[in-house]
C-alpha cells in the first residue's frame, strides 16, 4: 500500500485515495502552494502530479531520473517549479507541464536523501546527501558556504523554519539547528539512543522544534533547551507535518498510524 496516496478530508475525516500507479514506494509527499496539486516521488524512478480535489489519476509523469527519487518539493514562489533528487546524487529542477527537467545537477557526496525550498522566496535549496547538509543557491547553483555541515550518520529529515533564517536536520544520533547567515550550528540536540527520524518547526511556537523518534515525539524549546517527551506511537515516527492555519501536527510512523495532535 505504501505505493498509493491516501488522502484524509481534514473537514470530515473521511479518506480518499488515489489509483496505485507507482511501481515502487513513495519516498516523499509535497503540496504545491495555494492549490490542490500535489507531487510524489518514488523509488520507481519517477516523479508524479495529482490533484487532490479530483477522482483521477497523475496529472503528469516526469521520467528522467535512472535512480530511486528519493524526495521532491516545490519552490514556494514559482509554484510551476518543482525539484527532485535520487539515491545517485541527480538533482533534477522540473516545469509542470513540461516533459524535460529544465536543469540537472549533481552533488559531490553521493546519493541525496532530501530537497527543500527555502520558504517564501525559494532562492537556497536545502540538500541532505548522505551525512551531510548543503543549502545551494540555485540562481548559481553553488553551495552556500563552501563546507557542508556534518552528522556522524545519515541525514534522515531537514525542514526550514517558517522565515528561512534556520535549518533543522535529523540523525540518529542528534538534531542540529543550523544559521543560514553564518552556516554554523547553533543549537544541538543528541537522542540519547531515541533514533531521530523526524523534525519540523513548530507552527505556533517559531522556537520549537517537534522531533520525531522511537516511539515519542519531543518538543525541543531551543531557545533554552528544554524538551518535553511525549509517548505517540508503538514505531519509529518517520515523518512529520504541520498546517500553518489551524496550528495541528500530525505524524507518520512505521506502526502504520497517522495521527493528528493539536
Amino acid at each position: 500500500m505504501r505505493k498509493k496516496v491516501f488522502l484524509w478530508n481534514m473537514d470530515n475525516f473521511s479518506m480518499d485515495t488515489k489509483p496505485e500507479e507507482h511501481t515502487n514506494f513513495i519516498t516523499d509527499i509535497r503540496f504545491r502552494p495555494n492549490s490542490t496539486q500535489l507531487a510524489t516521488s518514488s523509488s520507481d524512478g519517477t516523479v508524479r502530479l495529482w490533484n487532490a480535489a479530483e477522482r483521477t489519476g497523475a496529472l503528469q509523469n516526469f521520467l528522467g531520473h535512472s535512480s530511486h527519487v528519493t524526495s521532491v518539493d516545490f519552490h514556494p514562489k514559482l509554484t510551476e517549479i518543482l525539484c527532485s533528487c535520487d539515491d545517485n546524487g541527480e538533482i533534477r529542477f522540473w516545469t509542470v507541464g513540461q516533459n524535460a527537467a529544465s536543469r540537472v545537477s549533481r552533488v559531490k557526496q553521493g546519493g541525496t536523501g532530501r530537497v527543500r525550498f527555502q520558504p517564501r522566496i525559494g532562492k537556497l535549496l536545502a540538500v541532505a546527501a548522505g551525512n551531510t547538509v548543503n543549502m545551494i543557491d540555485i540562481d548559481t547553483d553553488t553551495s552556500l558556504h563552501s563546507q557542508a555541515k556534518v552528522h556522524t550518520s545519515e541525514v534522515n529529515c531537514i525542514c526550514w523554519d517558517e522565515t528561512g533564517e534556520y535549518l533543522a536536520s535529523a540523525s540518529q544520533e542528534s538534531v542540529k539547528v543550523w544559521s543560514v547567515a553564518s552556516g554554523q550550528c547553533i543549537h544541538e540536540l543528541r537522542s540519547h539512543g531515541n533514533q531521530y527520524q523526524s523534525c519540523i518547526f513548530h507552527p505556533r511556537y517559531p522556537k520549537v522544534l517537534i522531533v520525531g523518534g522511537y516511539q515519542t515525539v519531543e518538543l525541543w524549546s531551543v531557545s533554552d533547551n528544554q524538551r518535553n517527551v511525549v509517548a505517540a506511537h508503538e514505531g519509529l515516527i518517520a515523518a512529520l507535518a504541520h498546517s500553518p492555519l489551524t496550528g495541528s501536527i500530525a505524524s507518520a510512523s512505521h506502526d502504520r498510524w497517522v495521527k493528528l495532535w493539536k
